[in-house]
């Protein structure tokens, strides 16, 4: 997921609210809020409507 994600300028100082559909690994939304903290997004919050997981 490196370098998947590219967020504009306008990230810059703000609080933003990351929806995600499904979190599996988290390596999705990890990369999103990257991106946006690079960019100069101030908090990054992620809300997910659905978590994977396995029962093995």
């Amino acid at each position: 997921m490196a370098d998947a994600f590219t967020a504009s300028a306008a990230a810059k100082g703000r609080e933003v609210l990351l929806v995600d559909d499904v979190f599996t690994t988290g390596a999705t939304a990890r990369a999103a809020a990257m991106a946006l903290r690079e960019a100069g997004a101030v908090r990054v919050e992620v809300l997910t409507v659905a978590r994977a997981f396995s029962l093995a």
